[in-house]
């Protein structure tokens, strides 16, 4: 167990983007709660991340000042807030928890087709284990 994560951690250090945004560990909690769910509220947030609602309505009030989420109504009750990722925000959830696209594609083009292969099964099948043990 210990590898998997040390090799987690070194393959993410020598191939993540280097980070320009200025955002905080829990910021980019907030923008990946909204990104992997649909119709996220204020109390979405709030129970998905463990924070109290005034936390999490900070987190959104300065995110949607920074230009990274919107708010719209609900179609059905309009008394219903949603949240949504702007490209900006899609853009910043993606240089701080993706690998960086053109580092992968370097590596991926050394290894052979089996190797490539290995890689994608591997990946595949932990996270549909993470999905189907963890559900959210």
């Amino acid at each position: 167990m210990h590898s998997l994560n040390e090799d987690w951690t070194d393959i993410y250090y020598f191939l993540h983007y280097d980070h320009k945004e200025n955002l905080t560990h829990q910021n980019i909690r907030c923008l990946q709660t909204i990104e992997k769910n649909s119709k996220v509220t204020v109390q979405a947030v709030t129970n998905r991340m463990g924070i109290s609602h005034n936390t999490a309505s900070e987190h959104i009030k300065r995110l949607i000042q920074k230009g990274y989420i919107k708010k719209y109504k609900g179609e059905k009750d309009k008394r219903v807030v949603y949240l949504e990722l702007t490209a900006l925000g899609k853009g910043a959830l993606e240089k701080n928890t993706e690998l960086d696209k053109e580092k992968l594609k370097i590596i991926l083009e050394k290894l052979n087709e089996e190797q490539c292969s290995q890689i994608y099964n591997a990946f595949e099948l932990l996270k549909k284990a993470a999905k189907h043990e963890f559900p959210r």
